[in-house]
């Protein structure tokens, strides 16, 4: 196709050339199609003070290029933020199928370079206002999914002036990233929901932080025969802080999530509580966020249903509505433990033997990673009687099987444990997740159990409870409130 005004920025030299200091890039396309587009932003006081671009390829990429500078040059970031392929595309006069791709690569080049500029650490709203002042400014995490759209949506609808906020924290071409949350097509994914309500969105690049935080100490944990749990890691060490600290650079009172969970007061602070849908309850996976993030957090979905949340998203005609929940670890999806470990951690096939407690050799297994706590099938022994993994040995490679029996503890120990109020007050504890809550009572020696840190803490269950693996969190609560956590030891 031809117009005038994609002629014009085919032909347009006045924003190529070379990229001034202290500006933040993008770039998007290569191979295999041969089109690339790059972007330079150069801010000033908040506001896109200047772009450059450069583009290789097809006529339509240059022109692309060229209309997604003027597009967004002299607005404020967030502005810049609202800007997506039907944008460059109206600024074109309009693109034909065939060449829709060179504004898919310019609009994904723009926000590349907002990612840089979320990245640098600068104070985003410096010389930018709120387009409604009066409005208290909300950021939302969105992943892409119908939870997370609806939590949008909802705060938009309360009258919070919204920016939608998605991390990138994995990229591995071996696993399938249209089955994560926090991949590059889930990026994508969520920037098109959230320009489809017509709201500013945000990329955090927070995948180095994410291998050293979560991911390593993941690997490292099967190495030694434990179970973590990355996404309690990820939640209390990572994720959430980092979107409250942008938060604070954007001027944003709140922190709203698609989680299933709510905030209480007890009258010295937020707490974590359950949800009206108990079947979705995620505090057990929020349970090691700080109580400076909780401060911040909303849950928009504390008092509805997942059936509920889905028919919001049919009634406003978003895209997500129906999307299919992941029920993958993120840097797992599509590949599998078994995959990632020999990949990550040389953690290959290794034989050895499985034993009985008095060390009597039942049978032969090809990897202790490959087995946790509690595990009954896949042990490949002929038993008159249910066996059940007891522990599994790193150091000798050796896996621990007994029966159920065997397997009951009526103490847990937790290490690196934080209550967030008196130890006195658990009355409860959760070891896994959408497990029940067990009744139980904590202690530390002779000392008093004070709110803060402990190097070690017993919990002490009122009743047995079956395969609690070391590695996972203890997630610890009074009645339906978390009050503190800690990792079984």
């Amino acid at each position: 196709m031809t117009t005038e005004a994609f002629e014009y920025f085919v032909c347009d030299r006045s924003r190529r050339g070379a990229v001034p200091d202290g500006a933040h890039t993008g770039a998007a396309g290569g191979a295999p199609c041969g089109d690339l587009v790059r972007l330079s932003l150069l801010l000033d006081e908040g506001r896109i003070e200047s772009v450059r671009f450069d583009a290789e390829g097809c006529s339509a990429a240059i022109a692309a290029g060229a209309a997604a500078a003027e597009v967004v040059e002299g607005r404020g970031v967030l502005d810049a933020a609202r800007v997506g392929p039907g944008d460059v595309a109206a600024a074109l006069g309009g693109l034909s199928p065939q060449w829709r791709h060179a504004a898919d690569l310019a609009a994904d080049a723009l926000h590349r370079a907002l990612t840089a500029v979320v990245a640098s650490g600068e104070r985003l709203l410096t010389g930018e206002h709120s387009e409604h002042p009066a409005r208290e400014r909300t950021l939302v995490a969105v992943s892409g999914g119908v939870d997370s759209a609806v939590a949008t949506l909802l705060e938009a609808e309360r009258g919070a002036e919204v920016v939608a906020v998605t991390v990138k924290l994995w990229a591995d071409r071996r696993t399938d990233g249209t089955r994560s949350c926090c991949s590059p097509e889930a990026v994508v994914g969520a920037r098109a929901v959230s320009h489809s309500m017509g709201i500013p969105h945000l990329t955090m690049d927070l995948e180095d932080q994410f291998r050293d935080t979560v991911v390593d100490p993941f690997v490292d944990g099967y190495a030694a025969g434990r179970t973590p749990n990355p996404c309690v890691r990820c939640n209390g060490r990572v994720r959430l802080d980092a979107m409250a600290d942008l938060a604070d650079r954007l001027g944003a009172r709140w922190l709203a999530t698609g989680h299933y969970a709510r905030i209480l007061d007890d009258g010295e602070g937020p707490l974590l509580a359950a949800p009206t849908d108990l079947a979705k309850d995620q505090t057990y996976m929020l349970s090691a966020v700080s109580d400076r993030t909780l401060a911040r957090l909303r849950f928009p979905l504390a008092d509805l249903t997942k059936p509920e949340v889905r028919g919001i998203a049919a009634r406003a005609g978003l895209s997500v509505a129906s999307k299919r929940e992941s029920q993958d670890l993120c840097f797992l999806a599509g590949e599998g433990k078994r995959s990632f470990l020999a990949r990550h951690a040389e953690l290959r096939e290794r034989e050895g033997d499985v034993v009985d407690r008095a060390g009597r050799v039942l049978g032969r297994h090809r990897g202790h990673h490959n087995f946790t706590v509690g595990q009954r099938r896949g042990l490949g022994i002929a038993s008159p009687d249910p066996l059940y993994v007891l522990e599994t040995d790193a150091a000798a490679n050796r896996v621990v099987v007994g029966s159920r029996e065997q397997l009951l503890k009526t103490s847990v120990v937790v290490h690196d444990a934080t209550l967030l109020r008196d130890g006195g007050r658990v009355d409860r504890v959760r070891l896994r997740y959408h497990s029940r809550a067990l009744p139980c009572e904590v202690r530390n020696g002779g000392s008093p159990l004070r709110a803060g840190h402990h190097d070690e803490l017993l919990v002490r269950l009122q009743e047995p409870a079956f395969g609690i693996a070391p590695g996972q969190t203890a997630s610890l609560m009074e009645g339906e409130t978390v009050v503190g956590h800690g990792t079984i030891a």
